[in-house]
């Protein structure tokens, strides 16, 4: 297959750890010839916490396990109802630096929101994306041999409460939201798919090749 189709795999509802351990897995064993990947999925509740994370920003959690992870970035939540995009993309092939992708990342999940009539920004300073001050998609991304793993988070209709257990990205006071309670009443694979096309078009990719596992 042409290393200009992205695939994508729809992975359905999964536990957090053994996809992290598949995305550590095909990123060692991918090659030159290797096309891109964007994973779909929603996860079973847990808090991450990147490589330098500080655990004061866990302030209560409960019975939602906390998982120390390598991506950057402080701690995030991901729950059902939450669309988790990871991009396993082999970025010096493609002559993309890393805050580059950042930014068509946020723009991509900008554009969306912008075809329900949403405004959202980017952040500069606190990659991700807001309407209004409130943090309505994450990013955290781990790059080995020259490839991203981890990546985006969408929060689409969730219980919103579990981000009031933390400081959500290291952010003490940071309020969250989500596309349901803006109007949007897409289910979050079902707006997986406006995002992946709006990804593609902006990492420049020919054609993209949907799988469903």
């Amino acid at each position: 297959m042409s290393t200009d189709t992205l695939q994508v795999r729809v992975l359905g509802v999964q536990d957090y750890l053994p996809v992290w351990q598949q995305m550590q897995a095909f990123t060692q064993q991918r090659d030159a010839d290797t096309p891109d990947q964007l994973w779909l999925v929603q996860h079973h509740p847990v808090f991450t916490l990147g490589r330098n994370g500080k655990m004061e920003h866990v302030l209560a959690p409960g019975d939602i396990p906390v998982i120390l992870i390598d991506r950057g970035g402080q701690v995030t939540y991901h729950g059902l109802g939450q669309l988790v995009v990871y991009l396993l993309l082999d970025i010096r092939r493609k002559a993309l630096g890393i805050r580059d992708l950042v930014m068509q990342i946020e723009n991509a999940v900008i554009e969306v929101l912008s075809h329900y009539g949403i405004a959202a920004a980017g952040d500069r300073d606190a990659p991700g994306v807001y309407v209004q001050g409130h943090k309505i998609a994450a990013l955290g991304l781990r790059v080995a041999k020259g490839c991203t793993y981890h990546g985006l988070s969408l929060n689409v209709a969730m219980d919103l409460e579990p981000f009031q257990r933390i400081n959500p990205c290291g952010y003490a006071g940071l309020q969250v939201t989500q596309c349901q309670d803006l109007g949007i009443a897409q289910a979050p694979f079902e707006l997986a798919g406006e995002l992946c096309e709006c990804l593609a078009a902006r990492l420049q990719y020919a054609t993209v090749d949907w799988r469903h596992d």
